[in-house]
């Protein structure tokens, strides 16, 4: 009996500090949902996505009320926004906010988990002419939650785009433009009495292609760079290894120059889109996907900046579904992960994302480049050839005799060839190609003992570390001695700290 009284409180201990661990970290990758869609599912359709993607943080551009009311009992956290062209009316009517927050939030909370509110959308630099009433909307809606008993559940920000930082690199010299200093200080302040975040758009895509060459395109998508290609911010001697994280940086800088800080980040949209035009090269699957898998990574690995480690950045991708009726290049209509029919463009996963165990591996787990079925065995054959000779993938599983090895079956062999390259050079570049005969998949492709780079099951299992020695020896006492305890309470306070 004091054998299983011990062990249960000490599996309860642990489940708590597990439990602790994971609501310290708060970072999270949400979604954007746009509505520049012709044929947008429905919203039932669109909750069962994201439920199926184990989404839990959405990004509404406006406040549509089906939405809102299919997302009622699910605990996703939503953020509603005030679209730009409501902007005028709620920034000019306090009783105008109070009937917006009224109708938009007061109703669907608490059933539905509204978290926050985005007033407008890059104002200063998308509508520079309503820049005078965007510190009005924001008080005026304030009050009314405040009215409402419901300004400690949901927070009011405004999404500001990196255009407002004229020179965001060096991260250290960084200012916004000093004509919104003004309405920037006022807009900070704000934040800061409401406990509020500071919402950032920050696409690394614009900042790689309107860059011309400046930056390599590794260093856009959170690859390996080059060490002599690093960038040093050279007053801070800071080293930025992607380009995302100097961007935010640049935020954190610009509101010291004004005087603020201790305000969050929030990066409400970035993304990477997975189709463009013939001039646009680098719009393509196999950059989105390395972007946005490499966001989720960095995110959700708790992995701050430079010059705030120890705060996480908290993200939401631009976007769940291709807004065709976006004006502008073909790349400004692809940035959507899925169709509205629910197929992928490619496969993201939204949970904390580890490496593969194998050694050389660089891919994520639950990630795999697999030969298409409907190639020609000349093609397939031409490929496998690359993979196993300039490409240098580790064919050696698929030679006679090795596990992976099956005479008659040239896609399962090509698969294994493929996904190991894809595997060793993902984050340096490489790409899941060979002349459009091969695509990328969540379906773990292994069998038996034939195991493929990416597997959960590589080399065992990627669960969570255990906290302590579990053995026999720990546990198997029959009372619960104090030393056992002491060692569980050191733990404790170490996640404490």
């Amino acid at each position: 009996m004091m054998q299983s009284r011990c062990s249960t409180a000490i599996a309860l201990l642990l489940l708590w500090l597990s439990i602790s661990n994971n609501n310290a970290s708060g970072a999270f990758v949400g979604i954007n949902i746009g509505t520049g869609v012709s044929n947008l599912p429905p919203s039932s359709g669109i909750v069962s996505i994201l439920q199926a993607k184990n989404i839990t943080h959405v990004r509404l551009f406006n406040a549509d009320h089906q939405m809102l009311t299919a997302l009622a009992h699910t605990g996703i956290e939503v953020m509603v926004s005030v679209p730009n062209d409501q902007l005028l009316r709620v920034g000019q009517s306090r009783s105008d906010a109070a009937d917006w927050v009224n109708k938009n939030v007061a109703a669907f909370v608490p059933s539905t988990n509204i978290t926050s509110i985005a007033v407008g959308n890059e104002v200063l630099t998308a509508l520079p002419n309503a820049a005078l009433v965007l510190i009005p909307a924001l008080q005026f809606l304030q009050a009314a939650l405040l009215a409402a008993n419901l300004n400690s559940q949901v927070k009011i920000s405004t999404p500001t785009s990196m255009d407002l930082i004229p020179k965001p690199f060096p991260p250290s010299t960084a200012q916004f433009n000093s004509t919104w200093n003004q309405i920037m200080s006022q807009y900070l302040q704000f934040l800061k009495n409401t406990g509020s975040v500071f919402m950032l758009n920050a696409q690394p895509y614009y900042g790689y292609t309107n860059g011309r060459g400046i930056f390599p395109l590794e260093y856009a998508l959170f690859r390996s760079v080059n060490p002599n290609t690093q960038n040093v911010d050279p007053n801070t001697d800071h080293v930025y290894t992607n380009m995302f994280d100097a961007m935010v940086d640049a935020a954190y800088y610009s509101m010291q120059a004004l005087n603020v800080s201790g305000i969050p980040v929030v990066v409400t949209q970035t993304g990477w889109p997975w189709l463009g035009g013939s001039n646009e090269p680098d719009a393509n699957v196999d950059n989105a996907l390395a972007y946005n898998t490499n966001l989720i990574r960095h995110v959700l690995n708790n992995s701050g900046t430079p010059n705030q480690p120890g705060v996480q950045v908290s993200t939401y991708i631009y976007e769940l579904f291709n807004e065709d009726l976006h004006i502008g290049p073909l790349s400004e209509k692809n940035w959507g992960i899925v169709f509205p029919n629910g197929t992928t463009s490619y496969s993201l996963t939204f949970e904390r994302l580890a490496l593969s165990n194998n050694a050389g591996s660089t891919g994520p787990v639950g990630m795999f480049c697999v030969a298409n079925s409907s190639a020609s065995v000349s093609a397939l054959k031409q490929g496998l050839d690359w993979a196993c000779g300039p490409g240098s993938a580790n064919c050696s599983a698929i030679q006679p005799g090795q596990p992976c090895y099956q005479s008659d079956n040239i896609v399962a062999v090509a698969s294994y060839a493929y996904n190991n390259y894809y595997h060793k050079t993902q984050a340096s570049g490489g790409t899941c190609n060979f002349n459009n005969t091969a695509m990328l998949t969540t379906t773990d492709p292994s069998y038996g003992s034939c195991i493929f780079e990416g597997s959960s099951g590589a080399t065992g299992s990627t669960g969570a570390t255990a906290l302590g020695p579990v053995g026999p020896d720990n546990f198997a006492a029959t009372k619960c001695h104090a030393s056992t305890f002491l060692y569980i309470i050191t733990l404790a306070l170490l996640f404490l700290v």
